[in-house]
């Protein structure tokens, strides 16, 4: 019989089915980061000394007991036949220079020992990876993504991504602050698209959505509309929903590159 992941489990983000926060705190890089939900969430909830957040603030480790959830999420994943999407990091950003760099190792122990599930780690610091990164080469179960929240942050971040070898490569262009194309030499694997929420939330026009779901299905690419300004009701043209098909023969080929130059 399957069962179905348990309530508590359960993320409300449409492209996962669970999230994972190692740590709570961050700071401020980009555009995007103008109205954050973990800050604005963080001054109620208080997960952080005080509310704080920002270069000098705590970056606060989850407990001992939560960090043990992965391995919950494999057991069910056995259990039900399934692979689950993990979005980690949802409250921090997972190569903020601040954190202990022993937290990520023991990220990636964890990320090597659920081999059922699909560690989605997403980062506007992705500029960090070569340095901070806790492997030597990017588990076949890590799928990496930047956030390309304008032309500008797409630009800078997107090439630094594309040399990395991972199953999946994608863009997550949300908060989506202007028109947004991906054109160049290599493409995504996936684009999430999705529109401010919030008091303050910023316009996304549906016509930047549309160019971007036209571009990504001439070349290929997998497209996800996640919801419009403000959650507005999607328009059906735009309710566009599509998954990537990880691939892992990349992360293959290079490890065999690597075991090759190690010889």
């Amino acid at each position: 019989m399957i069962t179905a992941l348990p309530v508590h489990l359960v993320t409300k983000i449409e492209w996962a089915h669970s999230t994972f926060n190692p740590w709570i705190g961050c700071q401020h890089v980009s555009d995007g980061c103008l109205n954050c939900y973990a800050e604005r969430d963080n001054k109620f909830r208080r997960w952080t000394a005080g509310g704080a957040w920002g270069p000098h603030a705590e970056r606060r480790r989850t407990s001992a007991a939560y960090w043990r959830t992965p391995l919950r999420l494999t057991k069910h994943a056995r259990i039900n036949g399934e692979r689950y999407r993990i979005f980690c990091a949802s409250l921090s950003d997972w190569l903020d220079n601040q954190v202990p760099q022993q937290w990520r190792l023991d990220l990636a122990a964890v990320i090597e020992a659920t081999p059922e599930l699909d560690w989605l780690l997403l980062t506007k610091r992705i500029e960090n990876y070569d340095r901070l990164a806790p492997w030597a080469q990017t588990p076949d179960n890590v799928w990496l993504g930047i956030t390309g929240e304008n032309q500008k942050e797409h630009d800078r971040r997107w090439p630094l991504l594309a040399r990395i070898r991972a199953a999946v490569r994608f863009v997550s262009y949300e908060p989506a602050l202007s028109p947004l194309t991906i054109a160049g030499e290599a493409s995504p694997d996936w684009v999430i698209s999705g529109g401010e929420s919030g008091h303050h939330a910023r316009w996304m026009d549906p016509a930047w959505a549309r160019a971007l779901r036209d571009e990504c299905a001439e070349k290929g690419v997998a497209f996800f509309l996640k919801q419009m300004t403000g959650k507005a009701n999607i328009p059906d043209d735009l309710l566009v929903r599509q998954f990537p098909v990880p691939d892992r023969t990349r992360i293959a080929t290079a490890a065999e590159h690597a075991r090759k130059a190690a010889s």
